[in-house]
């Protein structure tokens, strides 16, 4: 059984959905006995990681995920994947799991003024042109970008 950890960030059902449609199981918890007792897992995360790993150590969940990943395998999905490194500099300096060597910076600091740095967040679209793909979107109305 998979364990999808629960600390109150990101879309859990939605990723416990998917893995159940390739057969496999998984339960969404926070519950250190199904972690220890899961073959594998994920943790998933949206959002800004010094809350984040806040979360994870405000629940204690830091330390059980510290000991399960010396012996099952742990897979990070977006944030959650962050989380395993040593630090972050997003929105300021925090300290990660220290699973993974090395940091998290934003794009905007180590690459060249050449480069567009993806956006990823919700914004309000300033529709200019009619198109088929927003018929049903409505002016100014808030759309999440990836």
């Amino acid at each position: 059984m998979i364990a999808i950890i629960d600390y109150g960030v990101g879309n859990l059902f939605s990723l416990n959905a998917s893995i159940a449609k390739i057969g496999a199981q998984a339960v969404v918890t926070n519950d250190k006995k199904v972690i220890e007792e899961a073959s594998h897992i994920i943790l998933p995360g949206v959002g800004a990681f010094g809350d984040a790993i806040n979360r994870l150590r405000q629940s204690g969940m830091d330390t059980i995920l510290l000991n399960s990943a010396k012996t099952k395998p742990l897979l990070g999905i977006c944030l959650g994947m962050q989380l395993l490194f040593e630090k972050s500099y997003e929105f300021g300096e925090s300290t990660g799991l220290g699973l993974i060597k090395g940091e998290i910076i934003p794009l905007k600091n180590s690459i060249s003024s050449e480069f567009k740095v993806p956006h990823m967040g919700w914004n309000k679209l300033d529709i200019t042109q009619p198109s088929p793909i927003l018929k049903d979107v409505k002016e100014e109305e808030y759309t999440y970008f990836v």
